[in-house]
């Protein structure tokens, strides 16, 4: 068989196994990249009253507004997915496992903010462990590989006529010398 064939083949087996899982890779993917400018994906960080300052709140206070807020349902420091410091914006971000986000103000411990972030269920959905570990282990990455020997068999294909079209044309030259 030839080089060119069995390449033809390789991408065209190799796209019909990884189209669904590449899919969503990127659409999940062009969605994170967006993260910051879509709202619905995470929501903007919002500031403090006192920006840049040191926080007047201790962790304990600030873990007690967060506490108050009934679509966090946290009791416990270990119900929480993420504790996110924003210093520049004087704003602290406790985010549920249930992702739900709460921004509070490291000056006063006032609730500034109640979301919910979509950005980690993405995040989860383009690296394939939204489904199961094993999924992201057995599925996503042998799919990445497969892409990885796509992008480089595409690569060839895409070259191997215009390299064939450079020997012709250089025979031809050199036949009429």
């Amino acid at each position: 068989m030839k080089t060119q064939v069995l390449l033809r083949n390789i991408h065209h087996w190799g796209s019909l196994f990884i189209m669904l899982q590449m899919g969503l890779v990127i659409g999940a993917g062009l969605l994170l990249i967006v993260k910051k400018q879509v709202d619905w994906v995470q929501p903007p960080t919002v500031k403090g009253e006192a920006p840049d300052a040191v926080p007047t709140q201790t962790m304990e206070q600030l873990f007690a507004s967060a506490k108050s807020e009934p679509r966090l349902s946290i009791t416990d420091w270990r119900e929480l997915s993420r504790v996110d410091f924003k210093p520049d914006k004087g704003v602290v971000k406790f985010v549920a496992a249930n992702n739900w986000e709460a921004q509070i103000d490291t000056a006063t411990g006032e609730i500034l903010q109640v979301s919910f972030r979509r950005s980690d269920i993405i995040e989860s959905l383009h690296d394939g462990s939204f489904f199961a570990d094993w999924v992201k282990l057995y599925i996503f990455f042998p799919s990445g590989i497969i892409l990885l020997v796509l992008w480089g068999t595409g690569i060839y294909l895409f070259f191997l006529p215009h390299v064939k079209n450079a020997l012709k044309e250089r025979r031809k030259k050199a036949a009429q010398q």
